[in-house]
Parts: C-alpha cells; sequence; structure tokens
C-alpha cells in the first residue's frame, strides 16, 4: 500500500514538472518547478540547496526547527546528518593513509588490540565488507542506560560479549555502523589524536566550514539555529520532537560515539565540503578516487559503495555518488554529479512522509 501511495505522489509531482515545461536552463522556471513541487508537501521541514557548479541555483528553508515555537527554518539552520557523516570519516583515514599513518590494507588488529575480529582490513571497514556485528546491538542488551556510551566501552563490550561475525570479510556487503565506529577509533591510533579534533583541525577549519561540528546534546541546547528532529504522531495529529520518544533514546546513552553519525552541519557548509573535494585542498585527487570506486568481493563481485560514498553512474551526466542519513525525526541527503559538477542537499528534520517523491522529481529535473 505505501508503495502504491509513493507512486502516486511521484506522478503527481512528475505531472506538476511536465505542466511547467520551463525553457531549459532558466533558474526561474527551475525555482517555479521547485516551489510547486515543495507547495505539493506543504508540510515538509527542512532546507534544499542545489548548484550547478558551485553556485546556487535553488536554496530555500521550510517549516520549523521547532514545531512547538513555531521557530522556522532559515538557510542557515543546523540539522544533524547522521549517515552523512561517514564521508567525513572516510576523509580523515584518506588523510592519514596519504600522510603514511596507516595503509588501506593494515588489519585492524594493529590498531585495536583485543578485538575478536581477526584478518579484517581497514579497507572492509571503510566499504562495508568487514562482517563486524552491530555494537549497537550489543551495548542495548547490556549498557547502563544511566551512562553514556563512547567508542572505548562500545570496543571494550564488543571484546566481553564478543558477537559472532555477521559474515567473513569481503564476502559480502552489508552497511555498518560498527565499521564507522572502529575506523575513529583506529584514525585516534594511528594519529595520536582525539577523532573530534582531527576532524576539526583537518577538515571543518580549512573548508570554513564554520556552522559545522561534532557536538555533544548539551552543545545543541545552546545553538539558537539548531533545527530539531520530529516525528508526526498521528494520535495528536502534529509533530513533536523526537527525543520525546524512546527509540530516540540511543541517540543519548550512545552519544559520545565517534565515527558513523554526530556531525551537525549547515546546507551552506555541505556545499563547501562539496567544493573542496574538486581540490586538493583536503587530499589529492590520485588519493580521492579510491572513495569513488567499488568494492571487489572476494568472488570478484563488485558493490555500489566506495569509501565513505554510495555510487551510481548516469548515462547523461556521468558518476554520481551519494549518501543518506537517517536518525529519528531526521532524514538528509547529499548527492555529488561528479562530472556534471551539480550538487543537490537536502536536510529534512521532520522526515516527511514525500521525501523520496521530493528527491526523485529533483533527480529528474536536473536529468533533464
Amino acid at each position: 500500500m505505501k508503495a502504491k501511495l509513493l507512486t502516486g505522489l511521484l506522478f503527481i509531482a512528475l505531472f506538476i514538472v511536465s505542466c511547467t515545461k520551463p525553457p531549459t536552463g532558466s533558474p526561474t522556471s527551475l525555482n517555479n518547478t521547485l516551489d510547486s513541487l515543495f507547495a505539493s508537501a506543504p508540510e515538509f521541514s527542512g532546507v534544499v540547496l542545489m548548484a550547478d557548479k558551485g553556485k546556487p541555483t535553488y536554496r530555500k528553508a521550510f517549516g520549523y526547527k521547532n514545531f512547538e515555537t513555531k521557530a522556522p527554518n532559515t538557510t542557515s539552520s543546523i540539522f544533524e546528518l547522521a549517515s552523512l557523516s561517514k564521508q567525513f570519516t572516510a576523509m580523515i583515514i584518506m588523510m592519514l593513509k596519504q600522510d603514511g599513518k596507516l595503509a588501506y590494507d593494515d588489519l585492524i588488529e594493529n590498531y585495536i588490540p583485543g578485538l575478536p575480529y581477526p584478518g579484517i582490513t581497514i579497507r572492509q571497514l571503510l566499504n562495508h565488507t568487514s562482517g563486524v556485528p552491530d555494537y549497537q546491538d550489543v551495548m542495548d542488551k547490556h549498557w547502563d542506560k544511566r551512562n553514556v556510551a563512547g567508542n572505548a566501552d562500545n570496543i571494550a563490550y564488543l571484546i566481553q560479549y564478543h558477537p559472532a561475525k555477521r559474515f567473513e570479510p569481503g564476502t559480502k556487503y552489508e552497511y555498518s555502523d560498527t565499521g564507522y565506529m572502529l575506523l575513529a577509533s583506529i584514525a585516534e591510533k594511528a594519529s595520536g589524536q582525539d577523532f573530534i579534533e582531527l576532524c576539526r583541525t583537518r577538515i571543518f577549519k580549512p573548508v570554513g566550514m564554520t556552522h559545522t561540528d561534532i557536538r555533544t546534546r548539551e552543545d545543541k541546547i545552546k545553538l539558537a539555529d539548531m533545527a530539531w528532529g520530529h516525528m508526526y504522531v498521528p494520535e495528536k495529529k502534529r509533530y513533536v520532537r523526537a527525543d520525546s520518544f524512546p527509540q530516540f533514546n540511543y541517540a543519548i546513552w550512545l552519544g559520545n560515539r565517534k565515527g558513523p553519525g554526530r556531525i551537525s552541519s549547515t546546507v551552506d557548509d555541505l556545499l563547501k565540503w562539496d567544493r573542496a573535494l574538486y581540490t586538493n585542498q583536503l587530499v589529492s585527487q590520485q588519493t580521492l578516487k579510491d572513495a569513488f570506486i567499488p568494492a571487489k568481493l572476494n568472488d570478484g563481485t563488485l558493490t555500489h559503495y566506495g569509501f565513505g560514498w554510495e555510487l551510481k553512474q548516469s548515462n547523461k551526466l556521468g558518476k554520481i555518488v551519494w549518501h543518506d542519513g537517517d536518525n529519528p525525526g531526521y532524514k538528509t541527503q547529499i548527492i555529488r554529479y561528479v562530472d556534471g559538477d551539480k550538487t543537490v542537499i537536502l536536510l529534512c528534520n521532520n522526515a516527511h512522509e514525500k521525501l523520496p517523491v521530493i528527491l526523485k522529481t529533483i533527480e529528474s529535473l536536473i536529468e533533464k
């Protein structure tokens, strides 16, 4: 039923696009078409930015950063990125590889002694082919949730409770938050620096991402521009702060984790990040190329994931690298048309049901 609903909504959205029939390449017509699209989803809350060769062609805020106070989102609102954070973790690893402080095919036991999963490489953590078990499941079963856990706690519990591997390393692809949590700890061991400081000093500050950080809950409460995640409650017929729901609690008691999530940012800062990836500012283009190569399994099969990026190909626009993020109340997406130099950044703080339709319609506009 849900699939049929989304198909119907997509048809309606594409009908809106087709009826507009704008002159090709007209920024005004693009804005009008997108405005019509978002008018069809009036409760959507978030910020959308589209850019062509780094210059924004559409940049608008919708909805509220706080539904209780009706404080509106602005284009400067700060959102939890959720798993978009993984591309930054991968970049730190690539930087350390370029510095000669680690190699992709190093075994992870060289950096995390006692971890009971031998034979796994850094490369396999990066591309989700490692088979490491779900650390969050272990912590959910055994951690005292009155306390806030960090990476050292997660690793200690993996060692203590030793859940079985999901599969043998390199035999399949399976998305893994554990892998990126371990990567952050490997980065600390290889560099001798705290992972948060690595991100600040080697990525956020050099790129000029002045509104981006790995923040604690207390840090975010102090931010006037924080867009809080919300979830719709049918019984109340309104959106309610996600941090009032039990399913949000893991973000509190795992609040000191590093690597798989926790970065918060703005659309403008993410566009700065996008632009830096076309330069040698962070790593050389030769080093960066590894991030956009699909992983190869032991049987020679290629996956659709590189280092912190999902990968696909467009007949018209060539290579596309993208990632989404999903935390309670938040849905985030960055799409980089690398060859065509076009960028889509969408940050949503009410997990709107029409988001798949909105994204599909935006992608169809870009393809045209």
